[in-house]
Parts: C-alpha cells; sequence; structure tokens
C-alpha cells in the first residue's frame, strides 16, 4: 500500500466534505482549501526544529521556544496558490516560491513552464503545496527541481491524494513525507482523483 499520512481530524474530515460538493461555490471554495491547508500544515510541520528563547512578560522573565529552520512554501501553479494563505497564518515568516507545471492531457505528463526558487542558500524545510496528488508526474517533478536547488528536507502538502500518485512519489522520491486531507479510490480514464472533487484550479479561480 503506498505510504502517506492521511489526517482524521474530525475538522479536517468536516470541510473536505464540503469542499467534495458540487454545491460549494468558488468563495466558500477557496476558504475551505485555505482552512484545510492550515490545519494540515499543524499536523505536518511538527517536527520543525526549535531553539529557546527568553522573553518579559507583563510579570516576569519566562523561557519560551521559537522555530529555527528556515522555511520555505513552495506551491505549484496554480491550483496551489490557494494553499498559500493558510500557510502564511500559520508560518508568517516563511519565504514563498513558485513553480509551474502543466499536463500535458494526452501524455498526462507535467510540462515545466516557471520556476522561481532563488540562487544560494536553499530553505532548511521545503513544503511543497498542491491541492490534488493524481498521477503524481507535477509533484516529482517539483521535488526533483527542488532537489537541484539543494534543499534537502521536503514535504508534499495536499487536499486529495490517489494511491497511484502516492505510490509514484514515494517510488521516485522515498525521502519525501507526504501528508493528505484524505486518499481517494483510484485514478479515472482522464488521470482524475476519483471520486475526487473535480478540478481544484478550475473551482478556485471560477473557469
Amino acid at each position: 500500500m503506498p505510504q502517506a499520512f492521511v489526517s482524521h481530524h474530525p475538522a479536517i474530515l468536516h470541510k473536505l466534505t464540503r469542499l467534495r460538493s458540487k454545491e460549494t461555490e468558488t468563495v466558500a471554495f477557496r476558504r475551505l482549501v485555505k482552512e484545510l491547508a492550515m490545519l494540515l500544515a499543524v499536523e505536518a510541520t511538527q517536527d520543525l526544529e526549535t531553539r529557546t528563547k527568553t522573553v518579559q512578560t507583563p510579570l516576569a522573565t519566562c523561557q519560551g521556544m521559537e522555530i529555527s529552520q528556515r522555511v520555505a512554501l513552495v506551491p505549484i501553479l496554480r491550483a496551489g496558490l490557494g494553499m498559500v494563505d493558510g500557510l502564511e497564518s500559520l508560518l508568517p515568516w516563511a519565504e514563498v516560491w513558485h513553480l509551474g507545471f502543466y499536463r500535458d492531457e494526452e501524455k498526462l505528463q507535467p510540462v515545466s513552464y516557471y520556476n522561481k526558487l532563488p540562487e544560494g542558500e536553499p530553505a532548511d524545510c521545503c513544503l511543497l503545496l498542491d491541492p490534488m496528488l493524481a498521477t503524481g508526474g507535477s509533484a516529482i517533478a517539483a521535488v526533483d527541481a527542488i532537489k537541484k536547488w539543494g534543499a534537502k528536507d521536503i514535504k508534499f502538502l495536499g487536499i486529495l491524494g490517489a494511491p497511484e500518485g502516492v505510490k509514484a512519489l514515494n517510488m521516485a522520491h522515498p525521502d519525501v513525507d507526504i501528508h493528505l486531507c484524505g486518499l481517494d479510490d483510484h485514478l479515472d480514464e482522464r488521470g482524475y482523483i476519483y471520486p475526487g472533487l473535480g478540478d481544484a484550479g478550475d473551482r478556485q479561480f471560477n473557469t
């Protein structure tokens, strides 16, 4: 069985059900993607490294903790953009870098058209964002690009996945953790997640 961390949090299950519904309109769909991304990120980032920090409360000094790693959010255009706001609510200091791929509908293969990863030192932790992990092609190509940048700690965060996509990403990059809100049955003949929620990009951007 393909390996992925699939959330069972009641709030995620509730919001995911609303997201799937064809009755959910664009504004509500965008809000739900943002909320699901933030909830998923809480689970996916529990192992971020921290260091101690002393602060002054109104009453006394107090030793607390702060995240010590440089974190990058890497949305896959265009659908991954909808997840960025949720992650920034949790990690407002994180860098945001974009990768763009479109799918060749005949070959079901990703085609790169945009790469804005910067030159210089890579982030300590890269969170790759894409609502759908279907065939896994775009995710694999994106991880290839991030590793070429030099990053070593990479996690994939998605709303929905299919076993085929999880298996493909596992095989290509077994060191990349996969975090999903839900894992569906299979891909249909068009390479869409079934039962899924339709095209996440089209539903977010009303196209």
